[in-house]
């Protein structure tokens, strides 16, 4: 009963996104059917050979298309090399990850079906299935992106922060026209994957100027991440939900309630004063009910997945998901 609950809701889901908003009109699931009607095996196919080499990668595709979506929308832009690439902004610099499998899946793709398939349809697609792979739901991912033809470094140095309070990731995930329970959803996405030292050791003392750590960490936790961080380098990695590390479930949600989460951006959906009035409900609500969470997850994440998407005559399909055409060409 509860699966068909589940796939009653997750249906109602995609019927409310399809009709939902106008820039979405021009993307379809069936976009492929009878130009490259393989793509999502020959994209499964690389990415089961990626998981079984490296776990993490699933969620190192999943943070990619959102910090993709946050930039001038949908476009592979996080995807394109040069001196100012996205992958030199901050918070890409020397943790964004996974760009040698959508290579591996571009250049698959080509092979069956050459300049038809999009990076940024690419990125999409792989992130919805990492978090198949990974245990959690499904959905139809709405396709016919192009690609963009420009970086934006300055517009991915404004990314959603983990050192940001509440306000400030709520005005941003409206920017783009997500909402609030879309910013809890996607950040369920927490559940697994892994973050270094430097996103979280502020946490651990001297949290903002108070000489203590977070009050709102766990002291054992806090305890633990002191000895893991100790050298001070930053690099160091641990994983965001200790519970279930590789796999994707509503765990994230329960450490919030027990002081758990590893970044303030995590932990402040529950234990902030401005939690108490927006999202501190939902986190209880996704806490116990995983059905609820993986539909709401879903939801949010066909939303996110269509912010601005290129369509058209606009952008391109990049041949090579690194470089835009003109330069492959020359």
């Amino acid at each position: 009963m509860a699966s068909l609950r589940y796939l009653l809701a997750a249906a109602l889901v995609v019927a409310f996104v399809l009709e939902g908003s106008p820039s979405q009109a021009q993307l379809s699931p069936s976009f492929y059917s009878s130009t490259c009607p393989n793509v999502l095996n020959i994209i499964e196919d690389v990415l089961k050979k990626a998981f079984s080499s490296d776990i993490r990668i699933g969620a190192s595709l999943i943070r990619l298309h959102f910090h993709d979506c946050f930039v001038d929308g949908c476009d592979a832009s996080v995807l394109l090399d040069g001196s100012d690439s996205e992958k030199f902004a901050a918070p890409n610099r020397n943790s964004a990850r996974g760009f040698e499998v959508i290579d591996a899946i571009k250049t698959a793709v080509e092979g069956q079906c050459s300049g038809v398939v999009s990076c940024a349809d690419i990125l999409a697609i792989a992130a919805r299935d990492s978090v198949l792979l990974s245990g959690g739901p499904t959905w139809k991912v709405l396709l016919g992106r192009r690609d963009g033809l420009v970086a934006n470094q300055t517009g991915a140095n404004a990314l959603p922060s983990p050192f940001e309070g509440l306000n400030i990731l709520t005005a941003k995930f409206a920017a783009v026209g997500l909402n609030i329970k879309d910013l809890v959803s996607l950040s369920g996405a927490h559940t697994i994957g892994f973050a270094k030292c430097a996103f979280f050791s502020n946490r651990l003392s001297n949290f903002s100027g108070t000489g203590a750590p977070d009050a709102t960490m766990d002291t054992s936790l806090v305890s633990e991440l002191q000895s893991l961080c100790a050298n001070g380098d930053g690099n160091n990695t641990t994983p965001l939900d200790r519970n279930s590390i590789d796999l994707f479930d509503n765990h994230y949600f329960q450490n919030l309630i027990n002081n758990k989460g590893l970044l303030s951006s995590d932990q402040i959906l529950y234990s902030s004063d401005e939690a108490k009035s927006t999202t501190e409900s939902l986190v209880e609500s996704y806490s116990s009910n995983s059905n609820l969470f993986f539909a709401n997850f879903v939801n949010s994440m066909i939303k996110m997945g269509n912010v601005s998407p290129l369509t058209g005559t606009n952008g391109e399909i990049r041949k090579n998901c690194r470089a835009v055409n003109s330069l492959t060409e020359i």
